[in-house]
């Protein structure tokens, strides 16, 4: 199987803090991979670094075999790469179909035009309508942004983000914030709607993690202590040490 995302020994300082400390990753094309990890570990910079809003201070990372380290983040999404954020980012006076039909706009190889009408788009509005269904937000089609429950606004983000046609994406806590219930729910949608893709996800609810990803990567202090399938993950006395024991403790999942 090919290597969608590859790091090898990125590195990042901010002056003279070091916060990533020599990560080595290597995600498989079509894999599901969550970064997990204490409170200031690194995990939102680990992302920052792989779409392009920070530079390594050493280090290559290599989308789909071509170093992308010094491009811009515009140009790594061009090349396949799409990230959501773990705080909503969405238009909110435009409807959900207008979100989304805005966000495939570019992939569909079409660009902004006043002179031609975007409902003559037949391949892109159809294109549209079928990611709404699979975000099942179909009933909510014409409402504004703003006026989702939160979790159809998280929904909307991840819709965004798989909009683009981008083969790999970044998810940075999508579930963050929701109920059990509404979790359960968003999991099995991320499931749906990143079929095919590779996913690598930053997410604190064990439950989510142990339900939803191939293999787990453990990144403590910048560095990634372990990379494996949940089941070993789960059973790993250095990484219980660390850090997982005393969270599937406090979830009661243990």
């Amino acid at each position: 199987m090919s290597i969608a995302l590859e790091l090898s020994n990125v590195k990042k300082s901010f002056g003279k803090t070091e916060i990533i400390r020599g990560v080595n990753l290597a995600v498989q094309k079509g894999e599901r991979v969550a970064v997990i990890g204490p409170n200031g570990a690194g995990k939102s910079t680990l992302f920052n670094l792989i779409s392009g809003r920070f530079e390594p201070t050493s280090g290559s990372i290599k989308l789909s075999g071509t170093d992308i380290v010094g491009k811009r983040p515009y140009e790594i999404s061009r090349m396949g790469l799409a990230r959501s954020f773990q705080i909503t980012n969405i238009f909110s006076r435009l409807s959900v179909f207008e979100n989304l039909r805005c966000a495939a706009l570019y992939a569909s190889g079409q660009k902004y035009s006043f002179w031609k009408p975007l409902s003559k788009l037949t391949e892109l509005n159809d294109r549209t309508e079928a990611l709404m269904a699979s975000l099942e937000l179909k009933r909510r089609r014409d409402v504004a942004a703003s006026l989702l429950t939160y979790s159809e606004q998280r929904a909307l983000e991840v819709g965004l983000t798989i909009a683009g046609g981008g083969d790999v994406i970044l998810l940075d806590e999508p579930t963050a914030g929701m109920s059990h219930s509404e979790t359960d729910r968003f999991v099995h949608l991320i499931r749906t709607v990143t079929e095919g893709k590779t996913l690598l996800t930053v997410e604190h609810d064990m439950g989510v993690v142990f339900g939803l990803a191939d293999r787990i990567a453990v990144l403590v202090y910048g560095e990634v202590i372990a990379f494996d399938t949940p089941e070993r993950v789960r059973a790993d006395r250095t990484v219980q040490e660390a850090y997982l024991g005393a969270v599937l403790a406090a979830e009661g999942t243990q």
